[in-house]
């Protein structure tokens, strides 16, 4: 009755996010001084989210299913900037990448919030505390 439920889908998929965007912006950060890096992001939840499967769409449940493309059905793709404003071609700005991981906790953190709360709603509806 409780196995497929959508929010826990969209917290693990949101907190899943906030996990691969927060090491791409540790990653930028680690790389600023390196010579023709350019920054890595990738799109923020809310597009990604966006442009995910719908209801009746077809979704990889094993490994060798669909082309061997298990998973959330969700567009993790990373981009990178082009185009350096930096003599040594570097796209990484210090300050951007440091609002970026205030940005991304706060989706982390949301995204706890989003299961915790949803888990207290089903404690409730089945009379534990």
């Amino acid at each position: 009755m409780f196995k497929e439920l959508n929010v826990f889908k969209i917290a693990y998929s949101m907190a899943t996010h906030a996990g691969k965007r927060q090491a791409l912006v540790s990653q930028n950060i680690a790389n600023a001084d390196t010579p023709g890096y350019h920054a890595k992001d990738i799109k923020p939840f809310k597009e990604v989210y966006a442009q995910g499967p719908r209801a009746g769409d077809m979704i990889a449940s094993r490994s060798n299913h669909l082309h061997g493309t298990a998973g959330s059905g969700m567009d993790w793709a990373v981009t990178t900037t082009r185009g350096g404003g930096d003599p040594n071609d570097n796209t990484v700005s210090i300050e951007g990448e440091i609002l970026k991981g205030v940005e991304v906790k706060r989706q982390h953190d949301r995204a706890l919030a989003i299961y915790k709360s949803s888990m207290n709603v089903l404690r409730s509806s089945l009379g534990r505390n």
